[in-house]
């Protein structure tokens, strides 16, 4: 994505967000349309896993689709991201195919991993995503890795690593962005603060209010954003990238979001008020950027009812893909698994 908005449409009197003058058109649509359909996916894994067809867990990020979406704008399949446990958004924005995910769900022989993965366990190496990892904060020294790569092989790229508030409690956290410092790396941390470890406030768990006061700590730039706006993380996410690319080094990123669901779904949620999240879901980052496009004049009713219709239609193919696909084969339990018992 990239190229800039066609000068054809009709823009409001409000000054236009830096993302919307860097993106077409049709790349404003496609944003749109990929926020809604990662709500839909997980709407409909969350009614699968209740009717039985999925087993296990899974951790939904519902209300944080613009957070996901708006630092996917600016990625191409050469960049990569590193992900969590929560990371259906992750995967979408990046590019993947919902059928492949809903057939990992479903333990499928056509999911992403053979059906050995599951929910947290996703990756997509083609489109960049280097997996969702059930290890909190499991992904932070992966993309310091890849960014490492990238920096000898002189790759004109960038990694954006996503983790949780939770995450940068964690010793890795430190540790890799202070080796992404002091290497000068091209990578992006960006912290989805949902203002809960599981079950615990930040309030409790954090000696500072913001994460990204930390990054003074290691000597790069610390942004907060509202993490339910796509065009102030679209734009946060731009500017982190050129930074990155440019050989400048690291950035870290917070997202202030909310996820309307619970930490699993064994959360009964009894540690948050149905007032505070009732004020989160009037902050539906998916309502807020349809208001703001038809604000702008940017896209027009049936341009956004079109991009809904899209994602409903693509979500019903890949549930049934999911259902009609084979289940692996018992005799091939151990292909693909790398280590041997001693």
């Amino acid at each position: 994505m990239g190229d800039a908005m066609s000068n054809s449409l009709r823009v409001a009197a409000d000054p236009l967000p830096l993302a919307y003058t860097l993106l077409s058109r049709g790349e404003v649509r496609d944003c749109l349309r990929r926020m809604i359909l990662i709500r839909l996916f997980e709407e409909n894994a969350e009614q699968a896993y209740m009717r039985g067809l999925i087993h296990g867990t899974m951790h939904l990020s519902i209300g944080q689709e613009a957070s996901a979406v708006g630092m996917g704008a600016f990625l191409t399949d050469a960049d990569k991201i590193t992900s969590t446990h929560r990371g259906h958004g992750h995967c979408i924005a990046k590019g993947a195919d919902p059928a492949r995910m809903f057939a990992e769900f479903f333990g499928k022989e056509t999911g992403y991993c053979h059906g050995r993965g599951g929910s947290m366990h996703i990756a997509d190496v083609e489109r960049g995503n280097l997996g969702a990892n059930g290890i909190v904060g499991g992904g932070l020294p992966i993309a310091v890795g890849a960014a490492l790569a990238m920096k000898q092989r002189r790759q004109p790229n960038a990694v954006v690593c996503f983790f949780g508030d939770g995450a940068s409690n964690e010793g890795a956290f430190h540790e890799a962005l202070n080796m992404a410092a002091l290497w000068k790396l091209p990578v992006v941390f960006v912290c989805e603060n949902n203002k809960y470890g599981m079950s615990t406030s930040t309030e409790r768990s954090m000696a500072v209010k913001d994460v990204a006061d930390r990054a003074v700590a290691y000597a790069m730039p610390g942004v907060i954003v509202d993490g339910n706006s796509f065009a102030d993380v679209a734009e946060a996410g731009y500017h982190a990238l050129r930074r990155a690319r440019a050989g400048e080094g690291p950035s870290l990123i917070e997202c202030k979001t909310y996820r309307i669901r619970g930490h699993s779904r064994s959360d009964r949620n009894r540690y948050r008020t149905k007032e505070e999240i009732e004020s989160w879901v009037r902050r539906d980052p998916i309502v807020h950027l349809r208001e703001e496009l038809l604000h702008l004049g940017l896209l027009a009713a049936e341009e956004i009812a079109a991009a809904q219709a899209e994602a409903e239609a693509e979500i019903a193919s890949a549930i049934e893909y999911a259902r009609q696909s084979p289940a692996p084969r018992v005799s091939e339990l151990t292909r693909d698994v790398y280590t041997e018992p001693a």
